[in-house]
């Protein structure tokens, strides 16, 4: 099978999760073949290079979503018009004047889509005067969205840009039938984001099944990126249609789509997805890097057992104040605890000002010692004690017995399943996918209440032997449920599955010239597991699949 994996911002630059679990997921499909169809959000995601890939990826092609896009043609009068009539249309699903928006959006979503593989790109036209002056007409049409009637140039100026942006996989050169995503069985995008549009495309013009999964909902991300960004309200608006149009499209033409976890599952519920297409499929983290730790869970120093460990990015979501406020209380009735705050580079620019706010808040806050750095002494020297990574996360997990997660927002919190792996008892807040990772094997306790929090560490810090028992609970969970073993077998089904009730496409191998079958034109080898002419890149390899033909039929 040769399969599309569509990713943006991740596999094969990315080092962080999103990279990772792409990475274990193509190194887990060892009989296929891997197409790599990345899209790149930096000049430095680009300079970084690509990570180590296995031999069964057999072609990456990459576009750059971060430079300005460059067009020197100028379409045709015919071409003109054609873009003109679907811009409007699609603007007028956006602001809201077309009774069925999802219908008229995916007619003009395709009929752009259609006039970008004619003309060879859209960037010119999607920023030009014709787009500016449609989505304004748009705007103050009777009955457009509510706050949309005053919208300025400027503002409208600020949603052609990122709109051109969203809509720039419609412009790419992948869409090549014999070297492009025409060629492949099945299209695995990683979000109902960009990735998934070009999916869409690859469905629309070749048949190609969809497969979607979102470990962290792509929609939801832009409702807080706008949020984030400080938009004006019109613009907001604009936007947050705009995704939620183009999300309800992705999950009404994708196959199945795999949620990471039941709360993005109610996500994508709430967007239109039908309940028939979801399946929940965990992220999987190899297990091997944690086994040492977690099987010496139980013998535990007396000084790591009164340490409570922090794990994870700088930033304010992690809410690194409220574990601060909480831990003064722990001290109060516990005054030999301690506290490690083991930190990674967050991904903001303010990242650094907010970790030096709360080591003050920290001495500020104990009395009893400073707050500092790990020194030669050791970390035991100061109550709290803040520092980097240098190791593995198992490391940093085995320095406390109670690991505690004090995020005020979450997704899938892949470092709490560490944790779990490492046989550690947990405190967490109860936030994003937080419940259902634990399932009953730690202490859960609502967000932003530092005295929940510190009952909580409490109690587990005095009862050694319900630690160990949540630990060992909590790492047989893990085994179970998020293994990287667990993980790509679901994917191994999903696909064989949805190839399974996909109609075979008939290639120019394998049909004549009238259009009939052509006797014994494939050989028997097509049609059988395993890679029989050698691994991608070898020497006579024939750079096809088994049970594909060279331009993507199916055998």
């Amino acid at each position: 099978m040769r399969i599309g994996l569509l990713a943006e911002g991740g596999y094969p630059y990315a080092s962080h999760e999103g990279g990772l679990w792409c990475d274990r997921l193509v190194r887990g499909l060892a009989q296929h073949v891997v197409d790599v169809y990345a899209l790149s959000r930096s000049a430095r995601q680009e300079d970084g290079g690509w990570v180590s890939l296995p031999p069964q990826v057999a072609r990456v092609r990459t576009a750059a979503l971060w430079e300005p896009a460059v067009d020197g043609r100028r379409p045709g009068r015919h071409a003109r018009r054609r873009f003109a009539a679907h811009i409007g249309q699609l603007a007028q699903a956006v602001c809201g004047t077309r009774e069925d928006a999802v219908g008229s959006f995916a007619e003009a979503l395709y009929g752009l889509a259609e006039l970008a593989r004619e003309s060879g790109g859209l960037a010119p036209a999607l920023r030009s005067e014709t787009a500016l002056r449609a989505l304004e007409s748009a705007c103050r049409a009777p009955g457009a969205r509510r706050g949309l009637h005053g919208v300025t140039v400027t503002e409208l100026l600020a949603v052609t840009d990122r709109l051109e942006r969203a809509l720039r996989p419609l412009s790419l050169d992948w869409y090549g039938e014999e070297d492009g995503l025409g060629a492949v069985d099945l299209c695995h995008a990683t979000s109902a984001g960009r990735p998934a549009l070009a999916g869409l495309m690859a469905k629309r013009f070749f048949g190609v099944p969809l497969l979607v999964t979102e470990y962290g909902v792509q929609l939801r991300a832009h409702y807080l990126a706008g949020a984030d960004a400080r938009l004006s309200a019109p613009v907001r608006t604009l936007l947050a249609s705009f995704h939620r149009l183009h999300a309800a499209e992705v999950y009404r033409q994708a196959a199945v789509i795999t949620p990471g976890t039941t709360h993005a599952r109610r996500w994508q519920e709430r967007c239109g997805a039908d309940r028939a297409k979801l399946r929940t499929v965990y992220a999987g983290i190899d297990a091997e890097p944690f086994a040492a730790v977690g099987e010496a869970a139980d013998t535990l120093d007396p000084g790591v057992a009164r340490t409570l460990v922090w794990v994870g990015r700088v930033e304010p979501a992690k809410d690194l104040i409220t574990l601060l406020h909480a831990f003064a209380r722990v001290r109060e009735q516990e005054p030999d605890a301690r506290l490690r705050v083991i930190t990674e580079p967050g991904r903001g620019r303010n990242s650094a000002a907010y970790l030096a706010h709360c080591e003050a808040l920290a001495a500020r806050l104990i009395p009893s010692g400073a707050a500092g750095p790990s020194g030669p002494s050791g970390p035991s020297d100061a109550p709290v004690v803040f520092e980097r990574r240098s190791g593995g996360p198992a490391q940093a997990y085995a320095a406390g017995g109670v690991s505690v997660l004090s995020s005020a927002a979450e997704g899938f919190p892949a470092g709490l399943v560490e944790a779990m792996l490492c046989g550690r008892a947990t405190v967490s807040t109860d936030v994003g996918a937080v419940v259902e990772v634990i399932g009953g094997t730690g202490l859960v306790v609502p967000p932003r209440n530092a005295p929940a929090l510190a009952d909580a560490c409490l109690a587990l810090l005095r009862d050694p032997d319900r630690r160990a028992r949540l630990g060992a609970a909590a790492r047989a969970r893990a085994l179970e449920l998020f293994t990287t073993e667990q993980n790509v077998a679901a994917f191994r089904g999903i696909y064989l599955e949805l190839l399974s009730h996909t109609p075979a496409r008939r290639t120019t191998e394998a049909v004549n010239a009238a259009g009939g079958p052509v006797p014994f034109a494939l050989p028997a080898e097509d049609f059988l597991q395993g890679t029989w002419t050698g691994r991608p890149g070898a020497p006579g390899w024939a750079g096809r699949p088994v049970g594909a033909h060279a331009g993507g039929g199916r055998g």
